[in-house]
């Protein structure tokens, strides 16, 4: 690893080190917020454990479901890259918009054509962005059995199915109406959108990576409810996890701040007590931040190394990017093809 590559990996974590310094002296200065510590100090230490071991559970989930779209690149670049995304998603404003972007310039060096990166990455979002809507679906679907209040029912269920129509009706617009002189970055997503569908018709063991991305993380959240001594309901704690993380949107490096607010207020909407959530988000975040974050630098800091091995011979091994598809061929290539 070189000087600069290590200057600024120093650089990328001396910003969320500075904002966790910051929490933990306003819990240990303010007056209200001392409760809080005090339950973070004694929150079981064994529970803890097991929440590490979620994340990285969760983390290696990724790295399974990551390899289905992106089966070209070789195994060894594919995890670095995987890992790398990951600790981008958790260092950058905006969450996983910042891990498509690196992950986007990471896939350039390796050979990869934009219009192929554009179509992998948003099958992958997507699928993972699926995942997300069947578990509010379910969860608010098991807190209606467990006689949950309307609007914390229809709400998530409502916004969820919308969220999946809108994103399964725009490649259908865009078949029906080739004539329109759609953006091509829109005709990319949409092929992304029916390549996440694809795969769900045709199965892979792989496909069980989406699944225990978000479950393991969602049981990291759980763990750390129990190290505080205070166990939560799979269906609040489903829905206060994925509503609270809506929170991620604010462009806040790391989410520091944002994130519990989001993820204590809705865990403590469905029922979780005001002292005991706030800890266990505390502690929750300082896991799911910064193992992701150290694991996607150490990812990032092995593939530049490989890139920078490879370079003489990269121009031999770039993935065929393939003829670009206007609206009118992806309309045949579909009735050919059809899912």
């Amino acid at each position: 690893m070189t000087t600069t590559t290590r200057i600024r990996m120093a650089r990328r974590l001396a910003g969320p080190v500075v904002l966790s310094i910051a929490i933990g002296t306003l819990l240990l200065a303010v007056p209200p917020l001392h409760g809080v510590a005090r339950q973070i100090g004694r929150m079981h230490a064994n529970w803890v454990l097991v929440a590490v071991a979620l994340e990285l559970a969760s983390c290696a989930g990724f790295v399974v479901i990551f390899r289905l779209f992106f089966d070209e690149v070789p195994a060894g670049a594919a995890r670095e890259l995987a890992w790398a995304e990951e600790g981008s998603g958790a260092l950058l404003p905006g969450g996983g918009v910042g891990a498509l972007a690196l992950g986007g310039l990471l896939l350039r060096r390796l050979g990869m054509s934009t219009r192929v990166i554009v179509e992998r990455s948003s099958a992958l979002f997507f699928l993972t962005s699926a995942v997300n809507v069947a578990a509010v679906v379910g969860g608010g679907a098991l807190l209606a059995v467990g006689g949950g209040g309307a609007p914390y029912v229809v709400l998530p269920i409502a916004g969820g199915l919308i969220a999946a129509a809108g994103a399964l009706a725009m490649p259908i617009v865009i078949r029906r109406l080739p004539e329109r002189p759609w953006p091509s970055a829109l005709v990319d997503l949409a092929a992304g959108i029916t390549r996440a569908r694809r795969s769900l018709v045709r199965p892979s063991w792989r496909l069980g990576g989406a699944l225990a991305y978000l479950g393991f993380d969602i049981a990291a959240l759980g763990a750390t409810f129990a190290a505080a001594g205070h166990p939560l309901p799979m269906a609040p704690l489903v829905l206060g996890y994925l509503i609270g993380y809506l929170a991620n949107l604010i462009p806040v490096p790391g989410g520091f701040g944002v994130l519990e607010g989001g993820l204590a207020g809705s865990l403590i909407a469905y029922g979780a007590p005001a002292t005991q959530a706030a800890a266990a988000v505390v502690v929750y975040h300082a896991i799911a931040f910064w193992i992701p974050s150290l694991g996607g630098l150490s990812g990032y800091a092995l593939l530049r190394r490989r890139l920078a091995g490879a370079e003489p011979t990269r121009r031999r091994g770039r993935v065929s990017a393939g003829p670009r598809l206007r609206p009118a061929q992806l309309a045949a290539v579909h009735a050919e093809h059809p899912a």
